[in-house]
C-alpha cells in the first residue's frame, strides 16, 4: 500500500487528547487526497469496527510526506498542545481517545475499501506492530 501507518502514540492522559496521534506517510509516486476518507478502530481477531468518523476537508499527502492526525481540538487549552517538529498537524476533533490498548486495528478506508491498515503495539517503535511474514 502507499499509504501506511509509520507511528501511532497512545496518550497518557485521557484529557490531553492531542497527546494521542497517529502519522500517515506517503511511500507512494502520486499525491493522496484523505478528503472522504474515514478511519475505523477495532480488535485484533474481531470483525466489530467503530467508525471514528470521515476526514473532512481532510489533506494531501504528496509522495514521501508525513501527516500526524491528532486526537483532540487545537483550540482546546485541555486537550494540550500539539508536538512542533516540522510534522505537518491536522486535528481531528474527536471527544474522547479512541486506542483500546494493545491489539488495537485502525483501518484508513475510503468509500468502504481499506486503504491502510495498523496494529497499536506499544513496545514497538513508532507503536506500530510488525506484520507477520507469510512463508
Amino acid at each position: 500500500m502507499a499509504i501506511r501507518f509509520v507511528e501511532i502514540k497512545a496518550s497518557d492522559n485521557p484529557e490531553a487528547l492531542n497527546s494521542e496521534w497517529v502519522i500517515l506517510e506517503n511511500d507512494g509516486k502520486n499525491p493522496f487526497n484523505t478528503r472522504g476518507c474515514g478511519m475505523t478502530v477495532g480488535r485484533r481477531g474481531s470483525a466489530k469496527k467503530s467508525l471514528l468518523g470521515i476526514i473532512d476537508p481532510g489533506f494531501v499527502l504528496a509522495p514521501g510526506e508525513r501527516t500526524r492526525m491528532l486526537t483532540g481540538n487545537p483550540g482546546t487549552q485541555a486537550h494540550g498542545a500539539a508536538p512542533e517538529d516540522g510534522v505537518k498537524n491536522y486535528f481531528l476533533f474527536l471527544p474522547r481517545t479512541y486506542l483500546q490498548g494493545p491489539g488495537t486495528v485502525l483501518t484508513l478506508v475510503l468509500r468502504g475499501l481499506p486503504v491502510s491498515k495498523a496494529e497499536y503495539d506499544p513496545s514497538q517503535p513508532g507503536g506500530v506492530a510488525v506484520a507477520a511474514k507469510k512463508a
